[in-house]
């Protein structure tokens, strides 16, 4: 058994060799038969995917082209520029595209692109029942749908797209559908969702940080008219600026009672706080020992500081969230926190404002909700 197992090792090692040595012959010739088999099927495979159905489906956004349109956006020092570029940038990825401002229960066309006669969209309210708007300003998320869902009015005013697939998207500003983004791939089908979804929600990202920052210097200018005038003591939410403020929907239902615009319910606290606090404000002020000219500095580093904590809030929602819950907050935002405190000491570092450490008297006010445990132990003011 012993020699039978020999021979049986001995023929195989036969066989390999001979195998190895046939295949280093064959090889070249092998890999060039395959390469000029697949060089034939190339023309062939290209024709069966031009007639194929996945040929209608838009191709993969191109990064670079997407971080193109982001910067375009970014660009933008007004909220109507902002908003435009949007547009101008959605229209890379969508046939048709249109803005439509909700106020007061209704959704009234804004701007549009990619319709023919872009100014038609002005006149026209959107159905808020209409399936993907509805399911989109309720739960504020991108919504595919099919041209049908979206209503007979619609239809017959603007049209169907060849595919019929639709998206509306959500453009939320302090939690709330401000606008409604409908994009469609028009005649030839051109739609890319996911650029789409990310246009948009850099743009609510803009318009937000564009506001603070024009909240905060309304606010320096307003502080530094009336330096002489204490300021209450208790600090209240900046007001936030509405892009659409000026625009007034034409459409509006007689049953629906006008919802609350974010500004006018941080006027309503602020005026309540203002109210409660305005007798004892003069003797509590904390500036009132200070020269106008520094106590308008401090005044000014406060409001900096809050607006540099409101740009990290809004960036990292979601690792505020759980820095909050599992206490760790600092070490989630190390980075983005580190380069804040920085910008801060550079600007008010060497003023009147630098002992009084506002940056993180607002990080702890703001991100931390005013219980330092939850910044977790490698935090240090």
């Amino acid at each position: 058994m012993a020699e039978l197992t020999e021979k049986q090792s001995e023929i195989k090692r036969l066989v390999e060799q001979a195998v190895s040595q046939a295949l280093q012959a064959e090889l070249p010739q092998l890999q060039s038969q395959i390469a000029r088999q697949v060089l034939e099927a190339l023309p062939a495979l290209s024709s069966e995917a031009s007639a194929s159905p996945e040929d209608s489906a838009p191709a993969a956004a191109d990064s670079s082209a997407l971080v193109r349109a982001v910067a375009t956006i970014h660009a933008g020092s007004t909220q109507k520029e902002i908003l435009r570029a949007m547009l101008d940038a959605g229209s890379a990825y969508s046939e048709r595209i249109a803005l439509f401002v909700v106020k007061a229960g209704a959704a009234s066309g804004w701007q549009s692109r990619g319709f023919g006669d872009d100014d038609s969209i002005k006149d026209f309210s959107l159905d808020l029942n209409a399936g993907p708007v509805a399911h989109t300003y309720q739960n504020r998320v991108a919504t595919p749908g099919n041209i049908a869902e979206m209503g007979g009015q619609f239809v017959e005013h603007f049209g169907k797209p060849a595919n019929e697939q639709v998206l509306v998207l959500p453009l939320a500003l302090r939690e709330k559908v401000a606008a409604l983004v409908y994009a469609d791939g028009g005649d030839s089908g051109k739609l890319d969702a996911s650029a789409l979804e990310l246009l948009v929600m850099a743009t609510s990202a803009w318009l937000e940080v564009a506001s603070l920052r024009k909240q905060a210097t309304k606010d320096e200018g307003a502080m530094a008219s009336r330096a002489a005038t204490p300021p209450p003591p208790v600090q209240t939410v900046s007001s936030f600026s509405d892009p659409f403020a000026s625009h007034a929907p034409k459409h509006v239902p007689a049953s629906a009672p006008p919802p609350v615009e974010p500004a006018a319910e941080v006027v309503e606290v602020a005026s309540a706080h203002a109210s409660a606090a305005a007798a004892p404000a003069t003797a509590a002020d904390p500036l009132a020992g200070l020269s106008p000219e520094d106590a308008d500095v401090h005044r000014k580093a406060q409001r900096f500081a809050r607006l540099l904590v409101d740009e990290i809030k809004l960036y990292n929602q979601a690792k505020v969230a759980e820095g909050r819950r599992n206490k760790d907050l600092y070490d989630r935002l190390k980075e983005d926190i580190d380069k804040s405190r920085g910008t801060f000491q550079k600007r008010y570092g060497g003023t009147a404002a630098a002992n009084a450490d506002y940056f993180s008297h607002e990080l702890l006010r703001s991100l931390a909700e005013d219980d330092i445990s939850i910044m977790g132990a490698n935090f240090r003011r």
